[in-house]
């Protein structure tokens, strides 16, 4: 590390390396902690980058770190840790396992579509890993029953299975093509149950909001609706391109003589090219909205709101809130 510059003062590891309030900034940010190698690093070398986050934030650096280092251990960190909590994330459900997670599965949705036993199942499969992903990052402070996980997780595989058996018979004299969109359509309408049904408690309790330098200023539902309608849009979009764009390419590609030959190897390869999708789709999803969302004074409740008004008069035009992922 001799090449590295040692940290300067006044370095902020919780300052955003890039500009949170553009597409742009967002995107690199989540290009960062969304890295798929992150899910390879074992759980020593987390827990040590953990420590040294949390030590950098209590002014503890360790002398001669480099700012490089502290970087890479502030990346380690967000892929693998709560930012409500602080608590470590089951790999599963963390966005960083997005890719290899979400290729496989939707590589086989894509692949055994024809039948309604493997669209069943692989539906299943689905929704079980949706549900881990959207338990893992929910927001924190509202916490969820084994009840209620269970109610999300039946509600939103029976809007799967029921979206993708009836389109796929509905499908049967429709052209080809249409029959390769029904997991699409079965993925869009499960999230529009699944995530909704899994943060529940935000809805009907609120979520925590703060004000510009993060003071508590109460509990919002208009807030947590707003979160969790931008992740539900995330989620979807995530799925898109390579759900829509992959069957149509795969079924040019089904009609040349050698892809004929070679059938055995076309689940990989449409494992491999959502592979392709998702590296770019997952970050540039998550960064279709501000991590810390903002909601205007005027549309919250108005008790909340009124009661913000009699604390802090009109210095508090907005309030700001997890959203989720």
């Amino acid at each position: 590390y001799a090449k590295m510059a040692i940290v300067s003062l006044g370095f902020n590891i919780d300052s955003p390396r890039w500009d949170q309030s553009t597409f742009v900034g967002r995107l690199k940010h989540f290009l960062n902690i969304t890295d798929p190698r992150t899910v390879l690093v074992p759980e020593e070398e987390l827990d040590q980058a953990k420590a040294l986050v949390e030590g950098c934030r209590a002014g503890l650096v360790p002398p001669g770190s480099s700012q490089e280092q502290l970087l890479y251990a502030k990346k380690l960190y967000d892929s693998a840790f709560h930012p409500d909590s602080g608590e470590k994330m089951n790999l599963i459900g963390r966005m960083s396992f997005q890719v290899p997670g979400g290729m496989a599965i939707t590589g086989c949705m894509l692949q055994f579509y024809r039948t309604v036993p493997a669209v069943v199942f692989w539906q299943w499969v689905n929704q079980s890993f949706n549900a881990f992903v959207n338990y893992t990052n929910r927001n924190a402070a509202s916490p969820i029953s084994l009840r209620q996980i269970g109610v999300a997780y039946v509600t939103a595989t029976g809007a799967a299975l029921a979206t993708a058996v009836g389109l796929n018979l509905y499908t049967k004299r429709a052209p080809p093509l249409l029959a390769r969109w029904v997991p699409f359509a079965a993925v869009a309408a499960a999230n529009c149950v699944n995530i909704p049904m899994m943060r529940q408690q935000e809805i009907i309790n609120g979520i925590t909001v703060t004000d510009e330098n993060y003071n508590d200023l109460g509990r919002s539902r208009r807030a947590a609706v707003k979160g969790i309608a931008q992740v539900v849009l995330s989620r979807i979009t995530m799925a898109a391109p390579g759900m829509i764009i992959l069957p149509i390419i795969m079924e040019r590609l089904e009609k040349f003589t050698f892809m004929q030959r070679i059938w055995v190897l076309h689940g990989p390869l449409q494992v491999l090219l959502c592979g392709g999708f998702l590296l770019f789709m997952v970050p540039a999803a998550c960064a279709l909205f501000p991590q810390r969302c903002s909601l205007a004074l005027a549309d919250l409740e108005p008790e909340l709101r009124d009661s913000i008004v009699a604390k802090h008069g009109d210095k508090v035009p907005y309030v700001y809130f997890n959203k989720g992922l």
